[in-house]
């Protein structure tokens, strides 16, 4: 099962995560931890997305110490641990990947549809149909599909919105070694934001965050038109150094994609669970890139998922104190991800009346005093991981 074979299949299971990215390996970590077994993960491409870097803040730490594998990337990055500091996407997707059993991710499995059904004096169960025709129910199913989440569609969850900006984001690789100091680098322009920070000895991570441009539609398939496209227009007034970061990356890290984010208010009111079924992450809450709380949050949401389910006495309850639990922490962190980005970046091109107004706003108001209550959020503590107790153990939802 830990490949797609390409014939029909009927399959069940306890519970089925759709999307092998952060959230869906940390939930199904946090599951096993928690010993609800039968947890299986569809992951629509060939492989595990890796993609380039992302910055951990302390509430992501303290989740992947509950998760049981913080200790395989402190060992990485020197000083990190409750500290702010980067991380290889690749190495934390291969850490959580690492500690679930063989077969429990299912490779080349796109979800087509899905649905649920009652069955007399049991309890209402997921099915989800595959491109390859394979039938799966499932007593419990999380959608951790990302952005443009199949399972966030069939729950009803309003469809996310265009920030009228877009990312770059890449890993530059130096063999011999970079020689930058360990600290994060920040440039501002009018509509554009850029960083670069050295992850270890020979990577540095960087992005650069621009309004949303023409060129963006022609060049976000081809790694070399991207890149040309940072050095030659949007960064071209960018300090030597960074465009030197640029020219050293690696094609495979490199992407250029629209941010997106959905309404706080569909967070906070919006239909997150049905029955069985919930999403995480991106699928749940995707938010825009400059509180980087993405995957961070993703993390926190595997926790407090798995312990809600191993604690409730019918995954529909779970799955409900799960979303009650989440809803409005992730409302939040969106709207102060979404405010944050608008102040420091769109704003800048703002002219006449309205800048000077913006730039008050930004300088005398958000940076005293609203910016300090965003970042007291990144201390956040999801808790930990506790085993069912002793008459609850062996708990699979059975009915």
């Amino acid at each position: 099962m830990a490949g797609g074979s390409g014939e029909a299949l009927a399959v069940d299971t306890e519970v089925v995560i759709v999307g092998a990215g952060i959230a869906g390996l940390a939930t199904a970590l946090a599951l096993r931890r928690v010993s609800v077994g039968g947890v299986l993960v569809l992951e629509r491409h060939s492989s595990t997305p890796t993609g380039a870097a992302l910055t951990v803040y302390p509430n992501g730490w303290i989740a992947l110490r509950a998760l049981g594998v913080g200790h395989k990337l402190t060992s990485r990055y020197e000083g990190c641990g409750t500290c702010v500091g980067p991380a290889d996407r690749k190495a934390l997707l291969e850490a959580l990947a690492e500690e679930l059993p063989p077969g429990t991710i299912r490779f080349s499995s796109k979800l087509v549809s899905t649905n649920t059904e009652t069955a007399e004096s049991s309890p209402e169960t997921a099915v989800l149909r595959l491109e390859d025709g394979t039938v799966i129910r499932a007593k419990v199913l999380i959608g951790c599909d990302g952005v443009h989440s199949v399972v966030a569609r069939w729950l009803g969850l309003s469809k996310p919105v265009t920030s009228g900006r877009s990312a770059v984001r890449g890993l530059a690789v130096y063999p011999d070694g970079h020689g930058l100091r360990k600290e994060v680098r920040q440039f501002l322009s009018e509509g554009l934001r850029a960083a670069m920070v050295p992850i270890n000895d020979t990577e540095v991570y960087w992005f650069l965050v621009n309004n949303t441009v023409a060129a963006q539609k022609e060049a976000r398939t081809d790694p070399m038109k991207i890149l040309r496209e940072v050095t030659d227009n949007l960064g071209s007034h960018m300090p030597p150094e960074y465009l030197d970061v640029v020219r050293h990356c690696s094609h495979e890290s490199v992407s250029w994609v629209p941010l997106l984010y959905r309404s706080p208010w569909s967070i906070l009111t919006g239909r997150a669970a049905r029955g069985p079924v919930t999403v995480a992450g991106d699928a749940f809450h995707p938010m825009t890139p400059d509180l980087a709380q993405g995957g961070g949050s993703a993390l926190e949401d595997a926790v407090v998922l798995a312990r809600a389910v191993s604690r409730a006495a019918t995954p529909a309850e779970g799955v409900a104190a799960y979303v009650s639990e989440r809803r409005g922490r992730a409302a939040l962190l969106v709207a102060g991800a979404y405010l944050s980005g608008w102040v420091q970046q769109g704003g800048t091109d703002v002219q006449g009346l309205r800048g000077c107004m913006v730039k008050l706003f930004r300088d005398w108001i958000f940076y005293r005093f609203i910016f300090r209550r965003l970042a007291g959020m990144m201390w956040y503590d999801c808790g930990d991981l506790v085993p069912p107790t002793s008459n609850e153990e062996g708990k699979n939802h059975s009915g």
